[in-house]
């Protein structure tokens, strides 16, 4: 018998989690107080997928319908992150990054405007107003906090002369090439290749792999400020957004750029962040224009558009889920979106962020290492808001300890550990121990 009352709290689980999916909120909630469900159900079509198995099985003539939908559901490969195709609960094995602790702390001679994690997660780096860049390494940051983090803390390290220490230091690499702030930086995907985007309308390449060097191996020159960069997974493209309507492509070794061949599919306003899906094959664009769009990798043709995506809000930014199924996208109206690819809609609401409920800066909306989780920086608290990224419950708020604005927020792709970088001209780098 106590396995039927599990069964069919299962069953009504399932249930409100189709109704989410299909739109009909208020139904599922009514249900939710019928049956007095305890726990928060996300959006999810399994109960779909479910019944078309069944009937594949029970009758071969009545299930033809639904054959393509199941044999897409059994085809599908989960390759780790959120999928809420195939799960409508799921026992998170992560720490809250409420949990999260500063490991390391470094300074900037001006307003720090920009960071990023390599893809294996052992480095950072931060980029300037002052056009100075660091590059630290992840591992000793973490030896330095150790025993002695109050000191550590509270270190300005702006002033550390190239070579002290220089084997316990966690900069590694200080580089200088650039005429006015970095407001963007990308490592690449296979190599000790560092890129930067600045305000003086150049894109930079370094390779930090040769200790001497600190100046870039190769400079491409836009017309206007880069906003946005990314790499492409194999690594020999470079998407750039930067302030003209124009999403461009450049191939890295030969400097050539490419564009959408139709102009009438263009933003309208300044693009402000672009990011590659982890195969290449498509990359999403958002603007201040407010559309979301996504774009043929190949091609550069336009796929998928999401207009007015955030009420007409300004677009900070966007995010392809780890398999691609989703958009994660955050405005200046302090939310955060799930969009589901498939059905060209938003599927989650992430709220409650923001005390006055529109952001004066862009800010970040990310998932964690492991998708479970969806954070954004407060601009007028300076706290961290999370929620659970399956079905929006808030978790704890975590204060990121900084004097003015997070401009700049990003989560290690690999293990528990963030990186906030302020307009008080300090990066903090954030990691669970």
């Amino acid at each position: 018998m106590p396995n039927k009352f599990k069964d069919r709290e299962i069953l009504y689980r399932l249930i409100i989690s189709q109704l989410f999916y299909d739109g009909y909120s208020q139904i599922a909630l009514d249900l939710i107080n019928t049956v007095k469900s305890s726990k928060a159900c996300p959006p999810s079509d399994r109960l779909l997928n479910l019944t078309c198995l069944a009937r594949k099985y029970e009758n071969k003539e009545d299930s033809e319908e639904c054959d393509e939908t199941s044999q897409n559901y059994d085809n599908k490969q989960l390759v780790g992150g959120i999928d809420l195709d195939f799960e409508t609960e799921a026992t998170l094995g992560t720490p809250e990054p409420g949990l999260y602790e500063t490991v390391y702390v470094t300074s900037h001679k001006a307003p720090c405007r920009a960071g990023a994690w390599s893809k294996d997660g052992q480095l950072v780096a931060t980029g300037s107003s002052d056009a100075s860049i660091k590059i630290l390494d992840v591992e000793k940051m973490i030896a330095k906090s150790t025993g002695t983090a109050n000191a550590n803390l509270n270190t300005d390290d702006s002033n550390v002369k190239e070579g002290a220490n220089e084997s316990s230091h966690p900069v590694i690499r200080t580089l200088y090439d650039h005429l006015d702030e970095v407001t963007c930086l990308e490592f690449h995907p296979k190599e000790q290749i560092l890129a930067s985007g600045s305000m003086d309308q150049t894109i930079k390449v370094y390779d930090f792999a040769k200790p001497a060097v600190k100046r870039a191996i190769k400079t491409i020159t836009e017309s206007t400020s880069i906003r946005s960069i990314s790499f492409h997974p194999g690594g020999d493209y470079l998407l750039v957004g930067c302030n003209h309507q124009t999403v461009r492509l450049y191939n890295i070794n030969t400097s050539q750029s490419y564009a959408s061949p139709n102009i009438s599919d263009y933003h309208t306003d300044k693009i402000n962040q672009v990011r590659f899906n982890s195969n290449g094959k498509y990359y999403v664009s958002c603007s201040k224009d407010g559309d979301i769009k996504v774009w043929c990798g190949v091609s550069s043709k336009l796929v998928i558009k999401f207009p007015n995506a955030h009420d007409k809000h300004e677009i900070s930014s966007v995010y392809f889920s780890r398999n691609g199924k989703y958009i994660l996208s955050s405005g200046k109206d302090s939310l955060v979106k799930l969009w589901e690819l498939s059905m060209s809609r938003c599927l989650i609401a992430y709220t409650g962020a923001g005390t006055s409920g529109k952001q004066e800066h862009r800010a970040q909306g990310v998932f964690n290492h492991t998708e479970d989780f969806v954070m954004f920086p407060d601009e007028k608290t300076t706290s961290l808001c999370v929620w659970d990224s399956r079905n929006a419950q808030r978790q704890k708020l975590l204060s990121l300890g900084h004097n003015q604005a997070v401009r700049h927020f990003e989560h290690s792709p690999t293990t528990a550990a963030f990186l906030t970088c302020s307009d008080d001209f300090r990066a903090r780098a954030w990691i669970y121990r």
